[in-house]
């Protein structure tokens, strides 16, 4: 969860940021939700956490299905 996702997805792709995506080379933004709530986004990422991959691999393929790089088409 962040609220500026530009920002963090390029700490993300640049490596400057230590954990699950820096270890395992992740590098690519396949999905994000936007909340106006902030305990609504913090509550939707924790659910989802907890999600099977197979659950987590449907909702990309159902929004992304060529799991295209979000983060190109972000404004800059």
């Amino acid at each position: 969860m962040t609220g500026h996702l530009v920002e963090r997805v390029f700490q993300h792709r640049e490596g400057l940021i230590e954990g699950f995506t820096k270890k395992y080379g992740i590098h690519r933004l396949v999905h994000a939700e936007a909340f106006d709530d902030v305990g609504q986004a913090i509550a939707r990422e924790n659910a989802m956490k907890k999600w099977r991959r197979a659950w987590k691999i449907e909702l990309i393929e159902r929004d992304n299905p060529d799991w295209d790089d979000l983060y190109l088409k972000l404004n800059h």
